[in-house]
């Protein structure tokens, strides 16, 4: 059945029945191809009549009755008249171009009619559900124990890699790879940017060669010299670290805080920057990495007068590939 509103597409003015061929197009592409075919032999047929109206153009100068107001109700009538001889008899360019494009129209035959079998909306489909297998709450217990057993195999296997990362590292691609991840994450939540931390441990630890251990080889993950003072409530391991005190390196004794993992070591990292009041300046440069190595050498984080323009460097060098200078310089 046809659109009423197609009806409308008869009067050049009215775009209703142009929104109504959009709509039969998904039901009946016959039909509308039809009427997108007379549409634009209605177009070339105006396009005509404004041709013709050029060429006597000359003759209306001077003339009286020549105004901008004519001319536009003018155009008015003629758009209608193409309209109307298109959805007449027409010139036959609309039935030529119904017999060309037919053949390139899903579900329609090469005379433009429509091939059996066609789906041309989703109502055409066949939408009956079929029953439920008895078997199904067996097979909803199946699939749970599979998927517990991913789970398990999943959280196990990440529990091997945070064991099996090392002590120590051999390069500063080894040390960048292993703990980049970890810089990302804590960077996300604390808005320091990772580079600038895994530049820090690197210089701090000698990109990983130089770890701080206690008696007997015990581990620290100590990766950014952190002593521990009276505020700290954890483990500790005590060296023999190097000191600047007023320009002139000196060996000293100190405790150096221990944690359980590289992660922990990090988090502390954050935690003692936002729990001193004299970082306070530096946090707020935390989107600036490279103000931010500064700030941390004037707000006293290393007595190495050097501190900050190390860790630049560090950063500014293949993204932390390049080898850095050893620097075991402690934290007050």
């Amino acid at each position: 059945m046809q659109d009423n509103r197609l009806q409308h597409a008869q009067i050049y003015t009215d775009f209703s029945g142009l929104n109504a061929l959009k709509t039969q197009a998904r039901s009946d592409k016959e039909a509308a191809l039809e009427q997108v075919a007379q549409q634009f032999e209605s177009l070339f047929l105006a396009e005509m009549l404004k041709s013709m109206r050029k060429a006597g153009d000359v003759f209306a100068e001077g003339n009286y009755l020549n105004s901008n107001e004519s001319e536009f109700y003018r155009d008015m009538f003629d758009s209608q008249v193409s309209l109307s001889m298109a959805n007449g008899s027409g010139t036959g360019l609309a039935e030529a171009l119904v017999r060309q494009l037919s053949r390139d129209v899903p579900g329609m035959d090469n005379q433009g009619g429509r091939l059996a079998g066609h789906k041309a909306s989703l109502a055409d489909y066949d939408r009956s559900v079929p029953a439920i297998s008895r078997n199904l709450p067996e097979q909803m217990k199946a699939v749970e124990e599979v998927a517990r057993s991913v789970s398990s195999e999943k959280s196990d296997t990440v529990s091997n890699v945070a064991v099996e990362l090392p002590l120590s590292f051999e390069s500063p691609e080894q040390f960048v790879s292993q703990l980049m991840p970890f810089a990302q994450r804590i960077g996300k939540e604390s808005s320091i940017d990772p580079r600038l931390m895994v530049a820090q441990a690197a210089l701090e630890t000698g990109w990983g060669r130089h770890m701080i251990k206690g008696d007997g080889d015990q581990p620290s993950f100590n990766l950014f010299g952190i002593k521990a003072d009276t505020r700290w409530g954890g483990d500790a391991v005590s060296i023999t670290t190097t000191e600047f005190r007023d320009g002139v390196p000196m060996k000293e004794r100190a405790d150096f805080r221990a944690y359980p993992d590289y992660e922990a070591s990090f988090r502390d990292y954050v935690d003692f920057l936002n729990s001193n009041p004299r970082y306070r300046d530096v946090l707020a440069s935390a989107d600036e990495p490279e103000v931010f190595a500064d700030k941390l050498q004037e707000a006293g984080y290393a007595t190495d007068p050097e501190y900050g323009s190390k860790i630049r460097r560090i950063m500014n060098r293949d993204s932390l590939m390049t080898l850095s200078q050893n620097s075991d310089v402690p934290r007050e």
